[in-house]
């Protein structure tokens, strides 16, 4: 899980924890069945982003031993992917990723896309045997 900042037209930030797979120089975050708040109105981070499409996502590592601490910072702008080819390449990827996601309709769902333009990391983000670096790419969940 990674984290999410947009802000809005006025820079008001909004941070919110999110599933994601990366391929290439994108990073990928679906809109998902999960139960999110009913107001009529787009979620704050599709609003954001259509009022400001420069975003931050982040994900670390934390260890008991502060010698393996480590995060990985991107930013770039960001997209609303509604149908097309990137967008279904990015739901599968998502799917792929999160077993979670292969009983959700997400096919009519949007997807964020996230241009990266920079990288900055900190610490150590060496992997674990067997897994990648902060958990990016697309492996899929043992089923």
């Amino acid at each position: 899980m990674g984290h999410l900042a947009t802000a809005d037209a006025r820079g008001v930030p909004h941070v919110v924890p999110v599933c994601y797979a990366l391929d290439g120089e994108a990073l990928y975050i679906t809109i998902d069945e999960k139960p999110k708040r009913v107001s009529g109105r787009p979620l704050k981070r599709i609003a954001n982003i259509l009022a400001n499409p420069m975003v931050a996502f982040c994900v670390d590592r934390y260890d008991e031993d502060w010698s393996r601490l480590g995060w990985v910072m991107l930013r770039g702008r960001a997209e609303i992917l509604a149908g097309g080819a990137e967008h279904d390449a990015a739901q599968a990827l998502l799917r792929a990723r999160y077993f979670q996601y292969r009983a959700m309709l997400l096919d009519e769902l949007p997807v964020i896309a996230l241009r990266i333009e920079n990288a900055v990391t900190w610490g150590k983000m060496d992997a674990p045997r067997g897994a990648t670096p902060a958990g990016f790419g697309a492996a899929p969940h043992p089923s």
